[in-house]
């Protein structure tokens, strides 16, 4: 299959103009909610080009730069649906799980070459993204956090070198673990852990 966007971002990725590359931030993505059976084809592979093909390929080529310059920060945000998978969302969950094996093990690569990797998970978000946009109401007791907190989370995760960093309230992130044990199946609910 011949990928267009892979030959348009290149030039962007290795030739800024204004320099090397210290930190790339890989933050698009496309909700992929609902059920498998309702995706065409061609949706499923939108799905995963947006949320997992191109952050790979950006990483390809910047991490290469930053291993050769032995250099840089290579930062993913997902969502905390890549820890926890929820109900009528199996598409978005994989290509959140995917993000973040594929940062785990890209992180323990470029160890070596003094390249750091991180993944910022973030819940509900309010006033910017998908949750936001979507104008979903959330059920009681489950909270929000800003655009500003995940930013602080990316420059954190930066700063500090960290693996990943989760930005939801405590009751949410608390959350995760146990719905990592025990996925509802079914649920009628709005995936609860996409960002």
């Amino acid at each position: 299959m011949h990928w267009p966007w892979v030959a348009a971002l290149s030039p962007t990725i290795t030739s800024t103009g204004a320099g090397e590359i210290d930190v790339l931030v890989a933050n698009a993505a496309l909700p992929a909610s609902g059920l498998l059976s309702d995706y065409s084809i061609d949706q499923i592979d939108r799905a995963l080009d947006v949320n997992l093909r191109a952050p790979i390929v950006m990483a390809k080529l910047a991490g290469e730069r930053m291993a050769a310059r032995r250099r840089g920060r290579l930062v993913f945000i997902s969502s905390l649906s890549g820890k926890a998978a929820s109900g009528q969302a199996s598409l978005y969950n994989a290509t959140k799980f995917g993000m973040r094996g594929f940062a785990l093990a890209l992180r323990e690569d470029m160890r070596p070459h003094n390249v750091g990797v991180s993944t910022v998970f973030p819940g509900f978000i309010r006033d910017a993204g998908m949750f936001a946009d979507s104008g979903a109401t959330l059920p009681r007791g489950i909270g929000t956090r800003s655009p500003r907190d995940v930013a602080r989370a990316t420059v954190r995760a930066v700063e500090q070198n960290l693996a990943e960093a989760d930005v939801a309230p405590l009751s949410l992130r608390l959350a995760t673990p146990v719905r990592r044990r025990r996925p509802r199946p079914g649920s009628r609910r709005p995936g609860p852990f996409r960002r």
